[in-house]
């Protein structure tokens, strides 16, 4: 299959990133965007993580500067939406999300996946294609234990630098998270495994994402 580019060494790309949790860009897309900066892709990115309480604002914004290091821009973004209560929030969230597309008109979307079990993360995914209808999204996957995997249709196979330096970001930075059972290297590292499989990645490592709509021209 002979593959698609997002964008060529010294094009400009511009990507919106949507996650509802501190870690959620980086575990869903992160090995991407290294990847794209890597190449040499010109890079301007707004992050925007909805939901950082206490320790774990500080932890979004020191993770989201060390992967968009080498990027030709950065905004980070972190809003005070209330954790595990996205869908009681959704009015609210909706204005922010609109406001923000007033902001920026990005050429790619990462948001989280639609049939995602956690309840913040498939409202963030709904409404991401509510208010930006004219974009393309692709919506990227988090390992939990409800066992939410769906198949995907877009891979991107990634370079043995960008694993790795995702995976090493992600134990850095976040502190809070590891003494969950599956925040660990072989979680991040045996997905990105399993896609490399299925895309027959050159260097046997990818990550995975749904695109539900797009035009080809």
């Amino acid at each position: 299959m002979k593959p698609l580019f997002m964008a060529s060494p010294g094009e400009r790309l511009s990507i919106l990133c949507l996650g509802a949790h501190s870690d959620d860009i980086e575990i869903g897309a992160g090995g991407t965007i290294l990847d794209l900066i890597s190449k040499g892709v010109l890079l301007d990115v707004t992050w925007c993580v909805l939901s950082a309480g206490n320790q774990r604002v500080a932890e979004a914004q020191e993770s989201a500067t060390a992967f968009l290091k080498g990027a030709a821009s950065a905004s980070v973004r972190v809003a005070g939406f209330d954790d595990s209560f996205f869908p009681s929030q959704s009015r609210a969230i909706k204005a922010w999300l609109t406001d923000l597309r007033d902001e920026c008109s990005p050429d790619l979307i990462f948001t989280h996946a639609r049939g995602d079990a956690h309840q913040d993360h498939r409202e963030i995914s709904r409404l991401t294609g509510n208010v930006f209808r004219d974009h393309l999204i692709l919506e990227y996957e988090i390992p939990k234990w409800d066992g939410d995997f769906s198949r995907p249709n877009i891979y991107v196979p990634l370079s043995d630098y960008a694993l790795d330096r995702k995976v090493a970001l992600l134990l850095d930075h976040f502190g809070t998270q590891r003494s969950k059972d599956w925040f660990d290297a072989e979680t991040f590292r045996g997905l990105a495994r399993l896609r490399g499989v299925e895309c027959r990645a050159p260097a046997r490592f990818a990550e995975a994402f749904t695109v539900r709509k797009m035009t080809l021209t």
